[in-house]
């Protein structure tokens, strides 16, 4: 809430304020007052005829008004018409940084009175400016575009308003560029459609919701050979990485290797995809467990190849689970290849189970504040 003045405006200034917006023969006539305060009272200082449309006028009538160190208000008149058949005005306040800040707060302090005088109802908008710049046609112009734009956004928020963009742009082209590999595979599996994708409207307590659908990108025929000699047993390692440019899922290694060089082949500044055989034994159990390893590397890379990535791994384990007939024992998530070792790789796939659980200890009440225990005599004890 402002504080007000209580500067008023002469009766002068009323006068011409409603001449200058009354109809007849001066409706239109006047496109611009100026208003000062002079010995703490609103005063007429100046005003301008239309000669052209508002903006010709503008600034041949505008920009003289103003004074380098002096603050001043000016209504100017549009060529548009409220509802009630009136014309809009606009109202300029104009404080220029030269000024005296004693000056600066009783002219911002009456603004407020200055606008009540003359009819809140049919100013339309209000521009406020410390240059000749900011009160000019183009400053205007700025203004409506200022007014216009959207909020400004931080950057987390621009990153996730990118992200949407782009899950939005490729979803849809998601069915028409989804392809499975060769005929010699077995017929895939018809893709849900898109609709059945989409969110529900049933709800229920027991109803669960897809609400996030993946991109399905095609595998190229290099990658699910080498899929196929991982799922035969031929080699026990598989790279993969997407082609953004092409919107399919390329090759990037496949090799026989141990859990000790495995960190070696995560790189440090690109996401990628890793099937890995791991061999072990537990419990004295020889096992082969195909472990999937999803790298990370946090934001060292882009934000359209981490967009992109977790939004083709779902559709990439459907795709050789069902099609090629890999099955995934576990799914990890990293973003540093130092973290695949021997030990992390067992804690994930068997992870320890604590058979023992040690039983609260109820701690003991103080000793030696309450005293020894006493011997109560009950009623029916006979007296001595």
């Amino acid at each position: 809430m402002s504080h007000q003045t209580g500067i008023l405006a002469t009766d002068e200034l009323r006068d011409f304020f409603a001449a200058s917006k009354e109809g007849g023969a001066n409706e239109g006539r006047y496109r611009a007052i100026k208003v000062s305060i002079e010995n703490e009272t609103l005063v007429l200082s100046d005003s301008g005829l239309a000669d052209g449309t508002f903006e010709e006028d503008w600034d041949t009538i505008v920009l003289p008004m103003l004074e380098e160190k002096q603050p001043c208000y000016i209504f100017y008149r549009l060529d548009s018409r409220e509802s009630h058949g009136g014309f809009e005005w606009l109202f300029l306040a104009y404080s220029p940084d030269l000024a005296h800040v004693r000056e600066k707060m009783t002219y911002a302090a009456t603004r407020a009175t200055l606008k009540k005088e003359f009819g809140q109802g049919q100013i339309k908008e209000e521009v406020f400016g410390t240059t000749p710049e900011d009160i000019s046609l183009a400053g205007y112009h700025k203004h409506l575009q200022a007014q216009s734009a959207p909020a400004p956004l931080t950057e987390a928020e621009e990153e996730l308003r990118y992200i949407k963009q782009q899950e939005m742009q490729m979803s849809c082209i998601q069915d028409s560029r989804f392809s499975y590999y060769n005929r010699e595979m077995p017929p895939p599996v018809a893709p849900r459609s898109r609709r059945t994708r989409g969110v529900s409207t049933h709800i229920h307590v027991e109803t669960r919701q897809q609400t996030v659908q993946g991109v399905a990108f095609p595998i190229a025929q290099a990658a699910v050979a080498k899929l196929q000699q991982l799922k035969e047993g031929q080699i026990n390692y598989v790279r993969l990485e997407l082609d953004m440019d092409r919107e399919t899922i390329e090759l990037s290694g496949a090799e026989d290797t141990t859990v000790q060089s495995l960190p070696q082949r995560v790189p440090e500044d690109h996401p990628r995809y890793h099937f890995f055989v791991f061999k072990h034994t537990h419990e004295g159990d020889y096992q082969e467990s195909v472990v999937f390893i999803y790298s990370m590397p946090g934001y060292k890379c882009s934000i359209k190849e981490r967009m992109l990535y977790s939004s083709c791994k779902a559709p990439l384990l459907d795709q050789t689970e069902h099609n090629i007939g890999i099955t995934v024992s576990k799914k990890v998530e990293i973003d540093d290849g130092a973290e695949l070792t021997e030990e992390f790789l067992m804690d994930e796939l068997h992870p320890k189970k604590n058979a023992y659980r040690e039983k609260f200890a109820r701690p003991q009440g103080p000793a030696g504040k309450r005293g020894p225990r006493r011997m109560i005599r009950g009623t029916n004890t006979p007296s001595s």
